[in-house]
């Protein structure tokens, strides 16, 4: 089991890690996410404020936009399906993946995971302060795990300051 400073060591290594890849290699991010009704979890995410393009919407799926970057690809469950040869993961037992969204500060980690919790959502695991960084996670209505952070401005680096480290 890794140890709480070893967790925000390799989270501070990951986020300085990332930041550079962004500043040098901006590319565009589609999570594609199996859902069992549509409609509940378009009406779900727009609970949560996120909006949904239109031109990449229909009855089998829907673009939820989360930035000009990122868009997470909610799909019907047979459509999903033609994307893959695989089972689909049994989300009431086992994690498919953790998703990770920003905040601007602690207080909007609390409301956000809140207001998840009250359009339907369940609580994932307890609150974590790291003193840099502070999250919080719930499951969707489809038991899809998402984590909801914030991090002190204070210590990510920017692009030019970071060193790149190589993994041996």
């Amino acid at each position: 089991m890794i140890s709480a400073r070893g967790r925000r060591l390799y989270l501070q290594t990951a986020l300085e890690g990332a930041t550079e890849i962004m500043a040098t290699n901006p590319r565009k991010l589609f999570v594609n996410l199996a859902v069992r009704d549509l409609k509940k979890s378009m009406d779900f995410f727009a609970t949560l404020g996120f909006t949904f393009n239109k031109q990449f919407t229909n009855d089998q799926g829907a673009c939820m936009v989360i930035s000009d970057e990122a868009f997470v690809m909610l799909l019907a469950e047979p459509f999903f399906k033609t994307f893959t040869k695989q089972a689909l993961c049994d989300t009431s037992a086992a994690t498919e993946g953790l998703f990770a969204l920003s905040c601007e500060s602690r207080a909007e980690v609390d409301q956000f995971v809140k207001t998840a919790l009250a359009a339907g959502g369940r609580p994932a695991m307890d609150p974590q302060d790291h003193g840099f960084m502070y999250g919080s996670s719930f499951y969707d209505l489809d038991g899809h795990h998402w984590e909801v952070l914030w991090m002190d401005p204070a210590v990510i680096q920017r692009p030019e300051e970071i060193t790149t480290q190589t993994v041996q």
